[in-house]
């Protein structure tokens, strides 16, 4: 186990005094009550007192942090020791080349880069752009100087002749669309302001389709560019009006069909287009009907037949069937079932290629690839499953830009072992391993144990935890414990491998999962039973794990560090407040804790759309009521709340920076405790933190050398 000099004082003693910022009250009125915020008027982002207080808990956090610099040198200095600083990616196979990123000691951002296949696979202590290879794009040359870069989008033309990606520098999520030629390397002088997520390029690798978000930063509009032209005169091509839907554009593998999808948490509506008739009308697949969810994957056999395969909900499978469907008749009319529902068993994706699809799956709270033949009538052989060589293992799909292959690029990995890239034959049923990510720092795998318990609810249900820890930690006395969880929008938080983690382990930590409901990790059903009128399921199975882990003598509340951000933010600070004695510290970022108002103010970004998710407050007073019952601002309680770091951007758009500021005042006004609660807030960033890569890991130092004194 290391061990480190840094640890003898955790905080200052006494600690600074902490930032306060003025109470100024604001009455936040609905359904005839009342609740006041003293501290409303933090969301005034151009008052210059906003700014000033946030640099000011940045100035407090950095002083009472202080006493850990020498500990954070040291997590920092161990993660960049793991990592491979200079290296290349598994590349990816389009044509006649291979694609690849790569990394280069010193450099914050990556190279994208090709070579042709018949090069062989490119060495990963080369330079970038050495012998035969040719650097796309540069995000360290286009990043600059600039405090923040972020690429949100790479798209390549389907003749491979050009580029089209989007570039981010505040965090904001607001992307430039820029085009850069293949060969020349030079950009195209149109640009477009304004984009979000989703590039699409038609069939002529003239035409690029993208998207625009609406006031509330929701994306309501598909577009569409013409390369060399004015973005002036670019096409709106479809807009969504119903602020419960988002809107995205994407292409089927076999390059022939555009999907318009426009989506609710609970809904589904998909338009089509063929590729190679890019101002075309688009056609309807299934008009919406509330509560189906369906998405389509075009297959295309050698005799020039072709289908849709169409994966949904209907019919009441919750946990989602697979049917084959006519391209010139696509509508629910006419989806066959091929592949049923199972109870066990949630089917999330499907992909199609010339001779097989691909199942991603999950059961028992894990994912997985399954696969079979298609036939030229688009008829399915036997389901198989993908066998990889440890378990158990989270599996998923990796890159396959090629409809005619047999030969599919897959993903593996645990919380115990690094990602690996392999090639799966679907003809033979053999994998070849492409690349391990690499680590360095003396890691063995065989030094880390894990494990998988299952604790009960209060209401019966079993609710899974992942578990490592490094081998030769006592079982026989409690230890450190860092727990994470998320638990909100079907999202599945899976075991996987962090090089950063082994900081902790290695410290006598122990690293566990809470798979609370809310989350997909075990069905449709566990997210159904942790969301809307079912959301305080998602905070009782965290606080449950937490308990069952010191009852079984994993760890006690003074090593007890819990975990998470955004909708796991919320998570912790609704934990907290149930069991504020079961935890020594928190970590918290960009948290979403001021649920009830938010969700009132029609105009903050993203909360429209989330009414299926946490549900109207203003519909009626039984929403409201239910959201008051766990925001996490709203029922701070008298009582010693333990030691929090609390994070936030400032440019975020999707919590807003003011959320996690006013929650950090008012803990401090109520608490009864003495332990230090922080707030640091990213001035030059947005939800995802820093953005260059060495930034990122002395941002992770920073939270586990916290973690780690406050259970010193």
């Amino acid at each position: 186990m290391l061990e480190d000099s840094a640890l003898m004082s955790a905080w200052p003693t006494p600690l600074p005094t902490a930032p306060s910022a003025p109470r100024r009250p604001h009455v936040v009125e609905a359904h005839g009550r009342s609740r006041t915020d003293e501290w409303y008027w933090l969301r005034e982002r151009d008052n210059p007192e906003v700014l000033e207080l946030l640099r000011a808990e940045n100035a407090y956090a950095d002083a009472v942090l202080a006493p850990q610099a020498e500990l954070r040198e040291a997590i920092f200095n161990e993660i960049k020791g793991r990592v491979r600083e200079t290296d290349a990616s598994a590349p990816v196979r389009r044509g006649d080349w291979d694609y690849f990123t790569r990394t280069r000691e010193g450099a914050q951002y990556a190279f994208h880069c090709r070579r042709p296949t018949s090069a062989g696979l490119p060495d990963p202590a080369a330079e970038p752009g050495a012998a035969d290879e040719t650097v796309l794009l540069d995000e360290n040359e286009i990043a600059g100087d600039a405090p923040y870069f972020a690429l949100g989008g790479f798209a390549l033309s389907p003749d491979q002749q050009h580029v089209a990606y989007l570039v981010d520098f505040d965090g904001s999520e607001r992307y430039t669309m820029r085009f850069r030629d293949a060969t020349t390397l030079l950009d195209a002088p149109d640009s477009v302001h304004d984009v979000y997520y989703g590039l699409t390029w038609s069939a002529d690798s003239r035409t690029v389709f993208y998207t625009r978000f609406d006031d509330a930063m929701r994306p309501y509009q598909v577009w569409r560019h013409t390369l060399g032209t004015d973005a002036n005169d670019d096409v709106l091509v479809f807009e969504e009006p119903d602020e419960r839907f988002n809107v995205g554009i994407g292409k089927t593998r076999s390059g022939d069909w555009l999907v318009v999808a426009s989506e609710s948490k609970t809904t589904s509506e998909l338009r089509i287009l063929r590729a190679d008739d890019p101002t075309g009308e688009l056609v309807v697949v299934e008009p919406r009907t509330a509560g189906l969810e369906y998405g389509i994957e075009h297959h295309r056999s050698a005799d020039g037949s072709e289908r849709f395969f169409v994966l949904h909900n209907g019919d009441g499978a919750s946990n989602f069937k697979v049917a084959v469907a006519p391209t010139d008749a696509p509508g629910r009319a006419n989806w066959v079932d091929v592949i049923g529902a199972r109870a066990d068993v949630r089917l999330d994706d499907i992909d199609a290629f010339a001779g097989h699809i691909v199942l991603t799956e999950r059961a028992n709270g894990l994912a997985r690839l399954s696969y079979t033949t298609v036939d030229t009538r688009g008829s399915l052989g036997e389901l198989r499953p993908i066998v990889f060589p440890e378990d158990p293992v989270t599996s998923w799909l990796g890159s396959n830009p090629m409809f005619d292959s047999s030969t599919i690029r897959v993903r593996w990995t645990s919380l115990s072992r690094p990602a690996t890239d392999a090639d799966f034959d679907c003809m033979t049923a053999t994998l070849t391993e492409v690349k391990r990510q690499p680590v360095g720092g003396g890691y063995n795998p065989a030094d880390y144990e894990t494990d998988r318990m299952w604790v009960v609810a209060d209401d019966g249900v079993e609710i899974p935890v992942s578990i490592v820890w490094r081998r030769g930690r006592s079982r026989l006395e409690p230890g450190p414990f860092l727990l994470y969880g998320y638990g909100s929008y079907e999202h599945s938080i899976d075991p996987t491998f962090s090089a950063a983690r082994l900081s902790l382990l290695d410290r006598g930590f122990a690293f566990g999962i809470a798979h609370v409901r809310g989350g997909g990790e075990m069905g449709r059903v566990w997210y159904d039973d942790g969301k809307l009128a079912n959301k305080l399921h998602t905070f009782t199975d965290f606080v449950t794990v937490a308990r069952r882990l010191v009852d079984e003598g994993w760890t006690t509340p003074r090593q007890l560090v819990i975990r998470g951000g955004s909708a796991g933010g919320l998570l912790m600070g609704a934990s907290t407040n149930l069991a504020p004695d079961l935890f020594a510290a928190v970590i918290a970022e960009v948290p979403f804790v001021d649920v009830l108002t938010t969700m009132l103010d029609a105009t903050i970004p993203l909360t429209v759309p989330e009414y299926e998710e946490w549900g109207n407050p203003s519909a009626t007073v039984e929403e409201y009521e239910r959201l008051l019952a766990y925001s996490p601002y709203d029922n701070i309680a008298p009582v010693p709340y333990p030691a929090m770091l609390v994070t936030a951007g400032l440019s975020d758009p999707r919590v807003q920076y003011w959320e996690p500021a006013k929650w950090v005042q008012r803990l401090r006004a109520v608490t009864t405790g003495s332990a230090p609660i922080l707030l640091r807030t990213e001035l030059d960033a947005g939800h995802g933190g820093p953005s260059g890569r060495y930034d990122a890991w002395r941002d992770e130092a920073l939270i586990l050398a916290f973690a780690i004194s406050a259970v010193t």
